[in-house]
């Protein structure tokens, strides 16, 4: 998940985009009336919070030429891209996403961030979302809200790469290009499945949760921070931070306490259970764009050696993926967010895009 470097991190992101070499962010929210979610459920307003740099520009047929849409992970939101690791290598001047030349939309989606979200108010009333739900406000946010009717590129990290896949399919021509990072185009299962459902039954099965009607946090949302800390970053990564056992529990009560302090066990609740609709496989025949799919040999949520990445991305007409071997640069499943690792990458993607 990205969450656990939201976290670590969120302090920062203030002071590193005042010093960053790229426009501050302009931040707005959108609200999309009477939005019909795919459980049937209708929320009369629906929040859709979003941050943007750069300006739009048009071709001689009015199609905007150089919007970029980028979507984060589970728990997380679009502020987590503003940090040097990502937005100083991407969109300073002269990088890859330089800032005075792209239109870059970060959404937070359904549920994060400061967009509408069960914590606001209706709690475990608030309506369930799946990652169709969250696909379609971000294409109704550009078209309606920002009057963006084409994409230069969509990537996004662990949720966001996975409705990169989705967005590939359900959107095939509104895009030039598609990135997902740290992600696999195939339904949630295996261990991957078993640690959410750990997350969610913790959650749903505490009595102090109390139907989501609870005064003070649950105590299972302690279980939900020390299962994301688990399967964050790599082994190796984890064995110099820790190499005895008091340092192990003094990590793992650091970032457990932080993540208590921040989080809503609602929120995180139907977080976790938006994965239940994903499952690009059968329509990946369907995505015309060229995708270029990244992940990393240490990433213990997506491991290589299962081979779906390897197998699934035969079926793109235009795909290509690649694994980054472990190094002591890559952080597992957060190497998603650490852009110096791939960004040479995203540079070859966009150039083999490019229209004439």
């Amino acid at each position: 998940m990205c969450r656990f470097l939201f976290l670590l991190l969120a302090a920062l992101v203030s002071a590193s985009a005042l010093a960053a070499d790229y426009p501050a962010p302009a931040e707005a929210d959108f609200v999309l009336k009477d939005f019909r979610f795919a459980s049937g459920e209708v929320l009369p307003e629906l929040r859709i919070h979003y941050r943007t740099l750069g300006t739009p520009q048009r071709d001689a047929q009015g199609k905007v030429s150089n919007a970029v849409l980028i979507s984060h992970g589970t728990g997380g939101s679009g502020a987590q891209f503003l940090r040097p690791d990502f937005a100083g290598e991407l969109f300073s001047a002269n990088g890859v996403l330089d800032a005075s030349r792209h239109y870059i939309i970060l959404t937070d989606g359904i549920g994060h961030g400061k967009s509408s979200k069960p914590s606001d108010g209706l709690r475990a009333r608030f309506p369930h979302y799946g990652y169709r739900d969250m696909v379609d406000a971000q294409y109704r946010l550009l078209v309606e809200g920002l009057g963006v009717n084409h994409l230069r590129l969509v990537m996004g990290t662990s949720m966001g790469g996975m409705q990169t896949w989705m967005w590939g399919e359900r959107y095939a021509t509104f895009m030039d290009a598609l990135m997902p990072l740290a992600s696999v185009p195939s339904q949630i299962s295996g261990r991957n499945r078993v640690w959410r459902r750990v997350v969610i039954d913790a959650i749903r099965n505490d009595p102090q949760w109390k139907d989501g009607n609870y005064t003070v946090q649950p105590q299972s949302l302690r279980t939900a921070e020390q299962m994301l800390y688990l399967m964050s970053s790599n082994p190796v990564l984890r064995q110099q931070q820790a190499p005895a056992l008091a340092d192990a529990d003094r990590e793992l009560d650091a970032y457990v306490s932080a993540g208590l302090k921040r989080s809503d066990a609602n929120d995180l609740l139907y977080q976790f259970e938006a994965s239940h609709d994903y499952d690009p496989a059968p329509l990946l025949e369907n995505i015309t764009a060229p995708l270029l799919a990244i992940n990393s040999a240490d990433d213990l949520i997506n491991p290589p050696e299962l081979d779906i990445l390897d197998r699934e991305i035969k079926r793109v007409r235009h795909g290509r993926a690649i694994v980054l071997p472990l190094t002591p640069d890559t952080r597992g499943h957060g190497s998603h967010t650490v852009a110096a690792l791939w960004k040479q990458h995203l540079r070859q993607l966009l150039a083999h895009s490019a229209k004439p």
